[in-house]
């Protein structure tokens, strides 16, 4: 049976080193490239290589102006067609640029076919100035639909996060503070050296897509824990007290610059059922509301929520506001943690205003409304 590995990021070289890696230790592997770059002249450039060369070349047409929608409608008939053919063992699908690995991870497996390894490739050297990048994908030639708004650091920041496994490239450039970043950004992925590392078998080594999605969710994300490394510091904020939408949207350009990377999930005071979401990189901010945090829920509603979530609540549970807290991570070179610390006790509410209870707080302003689109 054909196995699937996804290899993706945005630092082109380490990646194809790492898809030039596997082609050469997995006897029967080929490689599927999309290159998105031919976008403008209306179709997806497909190639298929193995480790002698390309195999084949055609063109996948546009689907509704979209480049990487025509990528997901290409892509699950070229592996299908790769199954049958009966000699292929390992079909290595190497992502374009700003191809993000959870999207292309879920058409696999809903497609049915046996997805066995998501890797994301890294630079080390590459890390904190691709996070630092705000630059639009656009700008840059890189991004995948006319409509893409991302960035270039918040890409390279779900790319990284994403996958449970981490290619790393030896690189002359990288030192003890770049390799401490990305091991605090990713402290659970399995970090596989290009030079000497077995890139196959974490390849081949299984994928579970529900458990990757579930790492993700706002509710219950695997967030880096406390660190401090090489010059590098992570800060876990853990708090149960809901913040004042207007002292924290004042303090958000100070708090969105604070750090490399910054996210995790908050609870504002005039929405106190409402999870938000908050994820920074490249010194931009994205909140989005996520769903209503579980203790806001009637008790029928929770045979409808994953266990994975109603786990994740259990193990932070508090007898008067349930799941409600505030819980973000910053991660970065340099971080002052005091002054962090500060800044943000100063947006929650004062005494006299979580003692008013929750009907006030709903009157306070809504400062939020712009960015969550209200």
């Amino acid at each position: 049976m054909l196995s699937v590995a996804i290899v993706g990021g945005l630092h082109s070289d380490a990646r194809r080193a790492a898809v030039d890696r596997l082609l050469a230790d997995v006897p029967g592997a080929v490689a599927l490239h999309h290159d998105l770059a031919t976008a403008v002249r209306g179709t997806v450039a497909r190639t298929i290589r193995d480790s002698g060369g390309v195999l084949s070349a055609g063109e996948a047409p546009l689907v509704n102006d979209c480049a990487c929608c025509a990528l997901r409608e290409d892509l699950v008939p070229e592996l299908e067609r790769l199954e049958g053919d009966g000699v292929t063992r390992l079909a290595v699908v190497e992502l374009w640029d700003s191809v993000e690995p959870k999207a292309m991870a879920e058409v696999v497996a809903s497609s049915g076919l046996r997805l066995t390894g998501v890797i994301t490739a890294v630079d080390p050297a590459l890390v904190l100035p691709y996070l630092g990048n705000g630059d639009d994908l656009a700008e840059a030639g890189l991004a995948a639909a006319a409509t893409d708004q991302r960035t270039i650091a918040d890409t390279f920041a779900r790319q990284l996060e994403y996958a449970p496994v981490l290619a790393v490239v030896e690189s002359e450039g990288a030192d003890d503070e770049d390799r401490a970043l990305l091991a605090q950004l990713h402290p659970t992925a399995r970090q596989v050296p290009l030079g000497h590392g077995d890139l196959a078998g974490a390849a081949l080594g299984g994928f579970d897509v529900e458990a990757a999605a579930a790492a993700q969710h706002p509710a219950c994300a695997l967030l880096p824990a406390e660190a401090d490394e090489c010059g590098v510091s992570t800060l876990v904020w853990h708090r149960r007290r809901p913040f004042h939408p207007e002292r924290l949207y004042a303090a958000l350009e100070d708090l969105t610059c604070a750090a490399a990377r910054s996210r995790g999930r908050f609870w504002l005071a005039d929405r106190p059922d409402t999870l938000l979401h908050w994820d920074a990189a490249g010194g931009a901010l994205c909140v989005e509301n996520a769903g209503p945090w579980l203790a806001s829920l009637p008790d029928a509603a929770w045979e409808m929520v994953p266990p994975v979530r109603r786990a994740a609540a259990a193990l932070d549970w508090h007898p008067e506001h349930g799941d409600c807290c505030q819980h973000l991570v910053f991660t970065s070179p340099a971080l002052d943690r005091d002054g962090l610390e500060l800044l943000l006790e100063s947006c929650l509410l004062t005494d006299a205003e979580y003692a008013a209870g929750r009907t006030a707080w709903k009157q306070l302003p809504p400062a939020f409304d712009t960015l969550l689109e209200v």
